[in-house]
């Protein structure tokens, strides 16, 4: 019955949509060198990439805003509308937005929707570990696999609008520069913490990508996905590992609620053992606009220094 209601409810939030588009049709392929491409993006982090390669090209809006968890959001009629206006849409794939795949696939008689990590080859990515058959969407963690969507990111907007083909290039040459000296910068600071004592234990099982790009054990409260919660036994066992491996921090994530962890910390305490919250790590979203966690770089780097003072016990 609740899909039932689900399913009826995106149809008429497409069919207003539609109404819309009417009144105020996509415009043409033929006609966008004329004017910036409108571009839709799912996560920041699609949105911060669109803008990096697309520059003044690009006009993005950005769905989901800091604190906001892509696993579960779902569209509202306002993001239809906004869908059907735009010229192109980005979204993560992977079903990171599972929530939004039927909108996803309706959207596409209207505009072309890509998702960037169709350029990642699949032997690269790592599969669920709760979903036969399909992949970790965290691919941004590991800063090397996301500078992959650089180029296909690119080479969509060239194929979209070719008489534009230079700035895309060059705009991506530039922001792969960037990456490269981000990626160096997380490896030099992960060196600073022994092997043997980077593990980080975060609210959701998000990081793994992060784990095997820079060398540390990851392990996460709940799954890849927050759609099925934490339950007590996940809690105790999550618990037993904490106080037997005297992990000194963990960390709580801007867009699950904290009450998660909470609740490890007090199993923890209850066998003798004090772990402290580390800090506040971006994963499913970015910062807020206007300041250095609103965009990727920005993002990346929080992290990895909150990660590297915490369990250096810096803090």
């Amino acid at each position: 019955m609740g899909k039932l209601k689900t399913r009826a409810a995106i149809w008429i939030i497409l069919a207003a949509a539609l109404l819309v588009g009417c009144a105020q049709p996509a415009t043409g392929s033929d006609d966008l060198a004329a004017h910036p491409i409108r571009v839709v993006a799912t996560t920041g982090m699609v949105g911060d990439l669109v803008r990096n390669v697309g520059g003044e090209r690009v006009e993005v809006v950005t769905l989901m805003g800091p604190g906001v968890d892509p696993h579960l959001y779902k569209a509202s009629a306002d993001d239809v509308v906004q869908l059907q206006r735009a010229d192109i849409i980005f979204y993560n794939g992977l079903h990171l937005e599972a929530a939004m795949s039927e909108v996803f696939e309706r959207m596409q008689s209207r505009s072309r929707t890509v998702a960037v990590t169709g350029g990642i080859p699949r032997e690269a990515l790592l599969p669920s570990d709760e979903y036969d058959n399909q992949f970790d969407p965290h691919v941004w963690f590991d800063v090397m696999l996301w500078r992959q969507t650089v180029e296909y990111v690119r080479d969509v907007l060239i194929d979209l609008d070719p008489s534009h083909a230079s700035i895309y290039r060059t705009n991506a040459e530039s922001y792969g520069r960037q990456l490269d000296e981000l990626h160096a910068y997380v490896q030099s600071r992960a060196a600073l913490i022994p092997e043997d004592q980077r593990v980080l234990v975060t609210a959701h099982d998000a990081f793994r990508y992060f784990g095997r790009a820079y060398g540390f054990e990851v392990h996460g409260l709940q799954g890849i996905s927050t759609v099925v919660e934490a339950g007590a036994a996940d809690v105790q066992q999550l618990a037993d590992f904490i106080a037997t491996r005297r992990i000194p921090a963990i960390f709580v994530e801007t867009s699950v609620p904290q009450r998660t962890l909470a609740a490890v910390q007090s199993a923890v305490r209850a066998r003798g053992f004090e772990v402290r919250i580390g800090g506040e790590l971006f994963s499913d979203a970015l910062g807020d606009p206007g300041t250095p966690e609103g965009e990727y770089i920005g993002m990346v780097r929080h992290n990895i220094d909150t990660i590297v003072t915490s369990l250096r016990g810096e803090g």
